[in-house]
């Protein structure tokens, strides 16, 4: 979150800029992580966080989903893998406002169609092989793809067909 001191901020650069920014950074962020002065260092950190962050959001969405789809109290998931190994900082963060028919978008799904897009473009760099990031950008592109990129990354469970009536 920005704008209240609890960021996590990932830097990297020349020492003399980072001495300069150090101040303004300590105050915007809990948590700032100095990666030296390889330019770039700090990005590749992020990306690598935001690839994290992605296919946490694309498996709580297929969860949910196929929670649906077993005709499954939603809520009650939430609750149980909130309490179990199952939990992450994102699916607490994220999960309530999955249950949610239209939440306020505080993080929208292009957000992670253009952060997944770094993400294999930084593997792709590397020569380096995604597979997590690949197949969870395929989730939020089919729901960007359907011109709902505008809709909070909560709802990523809406790429999945809706389950059938119960019968």
């Amino acid at each position: 979150r920005s704008g209240d001191g609890t960021l996590s901020i990932m830097m990297s650069g020349p020492r003399e800029a980072v001495a300069r920014v150090r101040p303004m950074l300590d105050a915007m962020g809990r948590f700032v992580y100095d990666f030296g002065d390889a330019l770039g260092a700090g990005s590749t950190v992020k990306t690598i966080n935001q690839l994290l962050c992605g296919v946490h959001l694309a498996v709580l969405g297929e969860a949910l989903a196929l929670g649906r789809r077993a005709h499954l109290d939603p809520e009650k998931l939430l609750e149980v893998y909130g309490n179990s190994a199952a939990m992450s900082w994102m699916m607490n963060d994220r999960g309530p406002r999955a249950l949610e028919e239209a939440p306020p978008t505080k993080s929208a799904v292009d957000i992670f169609v253009k952060d997944l897009g770094l993400v294999l473009d930084t593997g792709r760099d590397l020569k380096f092989p995604l597979p997590m990031a690949a197949a969870a950008m395929q989730q939020f592109l089919s729901l960007s793809g359907r011109g709902q990129g505008g809709l909070d990354d909560s709802q990523l469970w809406r790429a999945y067909p809706p389950p059938p009536e119960a019968g």
